[in-house]
């Protein structure tokens, strides 16, 4: 049976563009983009994005409002800001040892940019990532254990393919729905060989009717103004735009900061 590396030699998503680069900007920003967004969605918007802020001095001197406005509709336009924030603390302090310590970057993050940028060997698990993980050991695992199996897995792949190889194989074969098992590469040392027995998936919230909904119109009258009347505007939804930075007020009139 083909192992992970030669599964992921044939089958891995090689053309996704920020997959071209090994500058930790790029990955920065695709990894932001990816959180809680399809693939596709983000094949769209992260070129013309990049094109706009090509490096972090570029979107640390615009405006915290340009960048949510480039973010268009991908949806949680919080990750803009955290991503404006962060391009601001790189161009004052430079790129931190720790990555985590960048604004909106969790320790999975952290590992992506350092696996795909450095070729490091830091373990890197989020959902897809676990889920393969999680199903080959037969049972949920505590995050060190997932650390522990996630660099015992793909072997002799290491770094950035291991980080890529097992990132693909969740999402296209270990699949939450419907995992295609006579597929995988993985499968002679797998526990279970398809999900686990109440294994519990994460499930979005329905949009439509949803307070997501309502701060969305919100953004987008905002997004296509240079100022709307706040007494025009969903009051509930402003209020939190403008505590999460998103929004600001002034002379009763609401725009992007």
């Amino acid at each position: 049976m083909a192992g992970l590396a030669d599964w992921y030699a044939a089958h891995g998503r090689h053309d996704l563009p920020w997959r071209a680069t090994r500058d930790p900007w790029a990955i920065l920003v695709s990894e932001v983009m990816l959180q809680q967004t399809q693939v596709a969605r983000v094949l769209e918007a992260w070129p013309p994005f990049m094109a706009e802020f090509p490096d972090p001095a570029t979107m640390a001197a615009a405006s915290p409002g340009a960048v949510i406005a480039a973010w268009g509709r991908l949806g949680y336009p919080r990750r803009a800001r955290r991503l404006h924030d962060a391009a601001v603390v790189i161009v004052r302090d430079g790129w931190p040892e720790d990555l985590r310590d960048l604004p909106g970057v969790g320790a999975y993050t952290a590992g992506a940019i350092a696996d795909q940028g450095d070729d490091a060997d830091l373990p890197a698990v989020d959902v897809n990532v676990r889920r393969v993980l999680e199903r080959r050991a037969g049972r949920l695992l505590t995050p060190k254990e997932a650390d522990a199996a996630y660099l015992r897995t793909g072997r002799p792949l290491r770094g950035r393919d291991r980080f890529l190889a097992i990132m693909d194989l969740g999402a296209a074969v270990c699949r939450a729905r419907d995992p295609r098992c006579t597929e995988c590469p993985l499968r002679r040392g797998c526990a279970t060989r398809g999900p686990l027995a109440g294994e519990v998936r994460n499930q979005q919230a329905p949009f439509e009717g949803s307070f997501r909904q309502r701060r969305g119109r919100v953004m987008a009258r905002l997004r296509d103004a240079d100022a709307v009347a706040v007494r025009e505007l969903d009051a509930e939804a402003l209020e939190s735009l403008v505590a999460d930075g998103l929004a600001v007020v002034m002379r009763g009139r609401a725009s992007l900061p």
